[in-house]
């Protein structure tokens, strides 16, 4: 690998300190880009806390992006319910924006979705993230319902997107 080469590597989320990285990392770079308050880190870490204490390894899985061995990115599969999935937490630090990270993830989660036998995928997200959007159109989602919300400081508009597997 030349030297200005970086290293992009998916894992498992199963290291000391990844569930508590992935609150921390939520909440800094939201607060930093769009002034979002600390109600969306509460919502990540009850998403994460979920996970940990209850996901089922068979059906649910979530990963790390590495870039150069330092934690870039992250994504959760859970279950909605027997036939749907959701996608969850799609992050990806600015430092490691434009080097496919998150539409890695994206797809590593569509895979595992695909395997665990899951017919759909849905997931939340807002307007306001222009690149987590052009990911997931890109990925074959589709937007199917808007709604304009007060949440984490500021006024949104929520959007649930939708994919077959």
């Amino acid at each position: 690998m030349a030297a200005n080469e970086t290293r992009v590597r998916l894992r498992p989320l199963n290291r000391a300190g990844d569930l508590g990285w992935v609150v921390q990392a939520h909440g800094e770079v939201y607060a930093d880009q769009f002034g979002w308050d600390t109600s969306f880190e509460a919502l990540v870490a009850r998403i994460v806390a979920d996970y940990a204490a209850e996901h089922d390894p068979q059906r649910e899985a979530a990963w790390i992006a590495e870039v150069d061995g330092r934690r870039a990115g992250c994504v959760f599969c859970v279950a909605a319910d027997a036939h749907t999935a959701k996608l969850r937490t799609l992050l990806v630090l600015p430092t490691a924006r434009g080097l496919g990270v998150g539409s890695r993830l994206v797809d590593e989660c569509l895979r595992f979705a695909a395997a665990a036998g899951y017919r759909t995928i849905t997931l939340w997200t807002n307007d306001v993230l222009v690149s987590a959007r052009r990911i997931y159109e890109a990925a074959g989602f589709t937007l199917v319902e808007e709604e304009p919300h007060h949440s984490f400081g500021h006024d949104l508009v929520g959007q649930n997107w939708i994919r077959a597997l």
